[in-house]
């Protein structure tokens, strides 16, 4: 092309850009075309609310199940709190006498700080009498980080009685 001028190559360049951009756009829309036919998988959250089924694995919120009874297992041993890498547990509890003279421990407050909660699971998975768990309860939207901090023990529980265990026979033995 050493016939054309400087003008000439110029226009050309200009004239093959705006092509390469037309064929560039023209792919975008094929992509975004073909999106927009493709079935839809988002929810409608939050009109779906009543059909909404979590995953069992979701960790939403640290609760502590009561029975009909008003009451729960924890021992307010504090191996939850120790094991918290952040510290959003505090187990206070206090010492209560028995009716046979001895002290016993007694869970008083379980405290917990959703806000600084990792969801880690390691409070839940070193429990030794399995008194906390993970709720599936996502929606812990407030205005007030106060509002986060939890007491997961309910005004009036007490402590499961433990069930009675079986004592083994000499010709009883375990499997």
């Amino acid at each position: 092309m050493a016939f054309l001028n400087d003008d000439e190559m110029t226009f050309q360049k200009y004239i093959y850009s705006w092509f390469t951009g037309l064929k560039s756009l023209a792919t975008g829309l094929k992509v975004t075309i073909r999106e927009f036919f493709r079935p839809k998988v988002t929810e409608r959250y939050p009109e779906n609310r009543a059909t909404l089924v979590m995953f069992d694995r979701f960790r939403g919120e640290l609760v502590m199940p009561h029975d009909e009874n008003n009451q729960h297992a924890c021992t307010a041993c504090g191996i939850c709190m120790m094991n918290c890498p952040n510290g959003t547990i505090h187990v206070i509890s206090k010492t209560e006498t028995t009716e046979d003279g001895k002290t016993k421990k007694v869970l008083d407050r379980y405290e917990y700080d959703l806000g600084q909660c990792t969801f880690c699971n390691l409070c839940v998975l070193s429990c030794p009498s399995h008194a906390i768990l993970f709720s599936t309860n996502f929606e812990n939207s407030v205005f007030t980080r106060s509002k986060l901090q939890k007491i997961l023990n309910r005004e009036g529980s007490s402590l499961r009685p433990k069930a009675p265990v079986k004592e083994m026979q000499s010709n009883d033995s375990p499997k």
